[in-house]
């Protein structure tokens, strides 16, 4: 696949602009009433890689991430700040932040996943690129260790485990994450004048399927 194991640089993408986006298709009815479907399973994020210049030395930063990405041939990783851990934001990381499986003692790969919830509905999201070091995973309520009970794939975001979890068993994770992305465009027009003056370039990014 087209992708480099490689994070935008996080100072900048501290201050972009983006978020998830969703694809709903409607109909009204003759009745007034509507019917809608959608085609996606999951949101795609977009975002604004420019909003974060601060100086020409962050431009700089920016054209040679985007030479060495071909402009839109190979995909990359984006932090995106807004929603980067497996809990709240302000808290640190904990073995049981999120659900993601329960052991059946024959399958021993896990996928990771973030559930958002609102009242009684819910989204499970695929965590398909962990940052390195962050995992914790754990059995029921017990946390089990990194390199001896189980191995993460930081770039699948699938947890294996040396032995298979017992039937029944909860297994949970805790995580941060980035969003696999590229950028939406082959071209960057940058303005030394328009820069000083509190104009920014349009860096569109947008998120990909892994």
């Amino acid at each position: 696949m087209n992708f480099h194991e490689v994070r935008f640089p996080t100072n900048l993408s501290f201050g972009s602009v983006g978020g998830p986006e969703r694809r709903t298709d409607i109909v009204t009815l003759v009745n007034g009433y509507e019917e809608r479907n959608t085609p996606w399973a999951h949101s795609r994020r977009r975002y604004d890689a420019g909003v974060g210049m601060r100086s020409l030395d962050d431009v700089e930063t920016l054209i040679a991430f985007f030479e060495a990405r071909q402009g839109q041939m190979y995909g990359f990783r984006w932090k995106d700040w807004s929603d980067y851990k497996s809990g709240l934001a302000s808290v640190e990381v904990k073995f049981d932040d999120q659900v993601i499986a329960s052991g059946d003692g024959i399958e021993t790969r896990f996928p990771l996943i973030k559930t958002y919830r609102s009242g009684q509905f819910s989204y499970a999201r695929p965590i398909a690129k962990p940052v390195l070091g962050t995992v914790r995973v754990g059995i029921d309520q017990d946390e089990v260790k990194e390199g001896v009970d189980y191995t993460v794939d930081t770039a699948t975001g699938l947890v294996s485990f040396v032995t298979p979890p017992t039937e029944g068993s909860v297994i949970r994770a805790g995580f941060e994450f980035d969003v696999p992305v590229r950028f939406d465009t082959d071209r960057i027009q940058t303005s030394v004048a328009s820069f000083r003056a509190g104009d920014v370039p349009n860096v569109p990014v947008v998120e990909v399927r892994v």
